[in-house]
C-alpha cells in the first residue's frame, strides 16, 4: 500500500483492489478543522479523482474520533473580533463551493461512492464532511451534533443541501436550533448514519470492498442520478435514467457482469476512467 500525505492533516492510502482510504490524521486534537485541515482534506479529494481504477473510497477519522469540528483557535479568533482563520467564506473559486464548503462536498461530488467510518465524535463541520459521504457506517456510543448554534453561528461547510435528502424538515430544525447531542442508534434513526456496528471501520471496508467487486461503469451511473435526485425535476430524472441505462446496455462491463452471473464466477471489469 502506498500513502501520501497531504498539508500533515490528511493521509491518502490506496488500499488495493479499487479502493482508497482517506484518514483525517490530526488525532491529538480530535481531528479538528484547522485551516491545514481544510486544505488537507481539499487536496485529498482532488488526488482521489485524479487516481486511476479507484472504485471506492474509505473516508475515516485516526485516534479517539472522526471529528471533533472547528479547531478551537477559529473560535479564538472570532471572539477578538477577527473574523476566522478560514479566510474569506464568500469566494467560489470557480465552484458552487467555498473553500469551507468544498472539505464535505468534494466527497459528494467524487464519481465513486465515498463510506465514511465515523467513531468518537462528529461534530459541527465533522457531522458536515461525514454527509458528504454516500454512506456512513458508526457505533451506538458514536456522539453526532450539529453543534454551531453553541457557538452563534449555522452550518455552512455543504451542511444544509448534504441533510435535506437525509433528514426529515423538522428534525432538522431540532437538531439545528438545540445543538444537541444523539448518539448513534438514535443518529441512525433520525437518517444522519446509514448503520449502527461494532467497529465501522472493519464494515466500512468491507462495503467498500463489495462495491468495488461491482462494474464500475454501473456504480458511477447510479452514483450520478442519485447525486441529481435533489436539484432535479421528476422528467429530468426519468430522462437521466434513460440515457444512462442506455449507455449500459451492451457495453462491455455489463456484458461481463452477465456471463459471470451465469457462470458464477468473479466478474473481470474494465476501468471506468
Amino acid at each position: 500500500m502506498s500513502t501520501q500525505r497531504m498539508s500533515d492533516r490528511v493521509a491518502v492510502t490506496a488500499a488495493g483492489g479499487g479502493v482508497v482510504e482517506v484518514a483525517l490524521s490530526r488525532a491529538d486534537k480530535m481531528n479538528a478543522l484547522d485551516p491545514a485541515m481544510f486544505d488537507g482534506l481539499i487536496e485529498a479529494a482532488h488526488a482521489v479523482r485524479g487516481m486511476s481504477g479507484v472504485r471506492a473510497v474509505v473516508l475515516h477519522g485516526e485516534g479517539r474520533a472522526f471529528c471533533a469540528g472547528l479547531d478551537m483557535g477559529s473560535f479564538a479568533a472570532m471572539a477578538d473580533g477577527q473574523g476566522t482563520n478560514m479566510g474569506n467564506l464568500l469566494p467560489r473559486e470557480g465552484s458552487i463551493a467555498n473553500r469551507a464548503q468544498q472539505t464535505a462536498w468534494l466527497w459528494r461530488d467524487l464519481p465513486v461512492p465515498v463510506i465514511a467510518a465515523v467513531h468518537g465524535v462528529a461534530f459541527g463541520g465533522g457531522l458536515q464532511v461525514a454527509m458528504g459521504a454516500d454512506l456512513r457506517y458508526t457505533q451506538a456510543e458514536t456522539q453526532w451534533s450539529i453543534l454551531e448554534i453553541k457557538w452563534g453561528l449555522v452550518p455552512d461547510m455543504a451542511g444544509m443541501p448534504l441533510l435535506r435528502e437525509l433528514v426529515r424538515g423538522d428534525v432538522l430544525r431540532d437538531l439545528t436550533y438545540s445543538g444537541r447531542v444523539v448518539k448513534g442508534v438514535e443518529a441512525q434513526a433520525l437518517g444522519l448514519a446509514t448503520h449502527v456496528v461494532d467497529d465501522p471501520l472493519v464494515a466500512a471496508r468491507a462495503m467498500a470492498a463489495q462495491i468495488a467487486g461491482r462494474s464500475p461503469h454501473a456504480v458511477r451511473a447510479g452514483k450520478r442520478l442519485l447525486n441529481a435526485l435533489s436539484d432535479h425535476t421528476a422528467a429530468q430524472l426519468l430522462q437521466a435514467e434513460t440515457d444512462e441505462q442506455v449507455a449500459l446496455i451492451g457495453s462491455r462491463n455489463q456484458v461481463e457482469a452477465i456471463h459471470a452471473g451465469v457462470q458464477k464466477r468473479a466478474p473481470q471489469f474494465q476501468e471506468a476512467d
